[in-house]
């Protein structure tokens, strides 16, 4: 249902078709990158945390981990990644599609300064086998996200 959700959006945005479904899984970094044929930092992945106020996503590079002194200077929580049970009822995407686009109401979406590297990215589309390839600046206009942060590690040369 998800992807038909991220269909309806990108469809009234002019680029439906640039949504790409493959025949195998890409619902991880790893799976996604070998479905497209790039390195896995150029995937975009969608983290979601649980919040007292409901739920974040942080769209970061495959290659990034968030860091938890970062996340909590940010947001001025810890981070707690939503339970497996939790992620479709708070985002409207099961686990492996979630992605910034088609979200439910209330969804605070911020994206990850380790995508800026990439002249290029790919997210998910809203489901297990799905991905759409944006610039980042395509990537912030369409996510609607709140904002650029810099919460992850391990990306970083000599980190």
């Amino acid at each position: 249902m998800s992807i038909q959700q991220v269909r309806e959006y990108f469809r009234s945005l002019g680029r439906e078709g640039d949504i790409l479904e493959f025949p195998t899984s890409s619902a991880t970094v790893e799976l996604a990158a070998q479905a497209l044929g790039v390195i896995p930092a150029r995937i975009a992945k969608t983290l979601s945390f649980l919040m007292d106020d409901g739920c974040v996503l942080i769209v970061c590079a495959g290659d990034a981990k968030v860091d938890n002194s970062r996340f909590k200077g940010q947001f001025h929580c810890k981070a707690k990644m939503l339970a497996h049970d939790q992620v479709a009822e708070l985002t409207g995407h099961e686990v492996g599609g979630v992605c910034p686009f088609g979200v439910k109401e209330g969804v605070r979406v911020y994206l990850d300064e380790s995508l800026r590297r990439f002249d290029t990215v790919f997210p998910a589309a809203g489901s297990g086998n799905s991905a759409i390839q944006l610039t980042c600046p395509e990537l912030e206009e369409y996510s609607r996200s709140l904002g650029w942060i810099d919460v992850c590690k391990g990306w970083r040369e000599g980190e």
